[in-house]
């Protein structure tokens, strides 16, 4: 157990934004998963809606809980796979 004052504040520190990244992780999935459902019904216009909250949680989380290159990737898939619904 830490000892020192600075520790005890950098450990609660730490379990805060775990919680913070762990929940940030988590919508990204969440909405990434409504995005494709969307695009799977084949209903253009809650498809795009649905990609469009998607693409803003993961620009969101990009830099913080994932690479910016990844949330660019993962925007980029989306994105695609929308403009494939004719």
């Amino acid at each position: 157990m830490a000892n020192h004052k600075s520790s005890k504040k950098r450990i609660l520190v730490t379990i805060k934004k775990n919680a913070i990244n762990t929940a940030r992780r988590s919508a990204v999935k969440t909405e990434t998963k409504k995005a494709l459902a969307a695009i799977a019904t084949g209903d253009r216009a809650a498809a795009t809606i649905a990609v469009r909250n998607a693409e803003s949680k993961i620009m969101k989380s990009a830099g913080k809980t994932m690479p910016k290159k990844r949330a660019a990737r993962k925007v980029s898939r989306l994105t695609k796979k929308l403009s494939k619904i004719a």
